[in-house]
């Protein structure tokens, strides 16, 4: 089996944090179950993290969160595939300030994968990736709007 032949879509991550004093509600949580359960993404690694003030990075149990069981977290327990190791925890806390939690989410867009692999197998390679801020495009939409107006 060759590269060309995994069938594996584009593997993302993201780095939320929640300001000091306020910790996650699980409001979001349903919203990326659903993205599993559609198939359009699959979880490899989801960790949180707690960034002390004098720099130092706490791991945090999802357990350790109490949502009344709404959502249930549960279902995201042991969701790791050891990709990420502490050197990543080190490096997310940079992006993270002090006295803040931060969740780690690691996934594969798994509604890429046939797409990806079709790709791969012709000889095509990814040579750049990027994403725009969602505040770059509504400045964007809002310039283009005055300008029309």
């Amino acid at each position: 089996m060759t590269d060309s032949d995994v069938v594996v879509g584009p593997i993302d991550y993201l780095i939320v944090e929640w300001p000091s004093g306020r910790p996650p509600t699980g409001e979001a949580f349903p919203y990326l179950l659903d993205l599993v359960d559609r198939g359009v993404i699959r979880v490899l690694d989801f960790a949180f993290i707690r960034k002390e003030d004098d720099g130092t990075v706490v791991g945090i149990d999802i357990g350790d969160f109490d949502l009344d069981g709404n959502p249930d977290l549960a279902v995201f327990v042991g969701a790791s595939s050891g990709l990420l190791g502490e050197d990543d925890f080190a490096e997310a806390a940079v992006a993270v300030e002090p006295s803040c939690a931060a969740a780690i989410l690691v996934y594969e867009n798994t509604w890429a994968a046939p797409f990806a692999t079709a790709l791969r197998r012709t000889g095509a390679q990814l040579v750049a990736q990027g994403r725009i801020p969602l505040n770059e495009i509504i400045a964007a939409l809002d310039e283009l709007e005055a300008a029309e107006a």
